[in-house]
């Protein structure tokens, strides 16, 4: 693994009611023991920017790529990517592992894209509850003069995670038009705070 990541980590920060996982069993029998299907089915990720897919109720197995849309147009996805389990959803792409690999693609059906995302599972859980951290606990200051500063503070936190994670595995934020950039530039922006969390109290009253 890339990054080193665990569930009581990752519970310590976010609780375990929070933490999602895929259910044993989910994965067809070509990725089922690989060490992304067994990342996801034992240390999970945690909820908010990343949904997990719920697999199947007749199969009890992920969907598959080519289940959700025309491999064929997708000029750019890897030979046999139809085949590779969708293990969940950012934004607008549809996330599949590729068991060979053990990489993460985003396929956008809007714009008919398929591009490496993350170099291995863990890759995924890290920029996950680095942002999720962000949301959670980033606190804005404690008046309208502030505000300003706020913004500026919040887009250096959002930067230090893309260039921490960048010296690691560069392809989450290998340029602007990634998923995980998108979503990076509406959080320093002020989207995606949770009504809960201190900065939507601060910005939404």
């Amino acid at each position: 693994m890339l990054f080193d990541v665990t569930r009581d980590g990752l519970a310590g920060i976010f609780g375990k009611a929070r933490l999602m996982v895929l259910p044993g069993g989910a994965f067809p029998p070509s990725t089922a023991d690989t060490e992304g299907a067994r990342l996801l089915q034992t240390v999970g990720v945690p909820g908010g920017t990343v949904l997990l897919r719920e697999p199947d109720e007749e199969s009890g197995w992920l969907s598959l790529v080519r289940d959700l849309v025309d491999v064929e147009d997708f000029e750019d996805a890897p030979e046999g990517a139809g085949e590779w389990p969708v293990i969940g959803w950012l934004l607008n792409a549809h996330l599949a592992l590729d068991p060979g690999s053990g990489q993460v693609y985003a396929f956008d059906p809007d714009e008919e894209t398929a591009r490496e995302l993350h170099s291995d599972v863990s890759s995924l859980v890290q920029v996950a509850l680095r942002f999720q951290r962000l949301l959670d606990e980033f606190t804005f200051g404690g008046d309208d003069a502030d505000e300003e500063a706020g913004f500026e503070r919040l887009e250096r936190e959002v930067g230090r995670i893309r260039q921490e994670t960048g010296r690691v595995d560069p392809l989450p934020f290998q340029d602007d038009e990634t998923v995980w950039s998108v979503v990076g530039d509406e959080i320093a922006a002020g989207q995606r705070f949770r009504g809960d969390s201190p900065g939507a109290r601060w910005l939404y009253g």
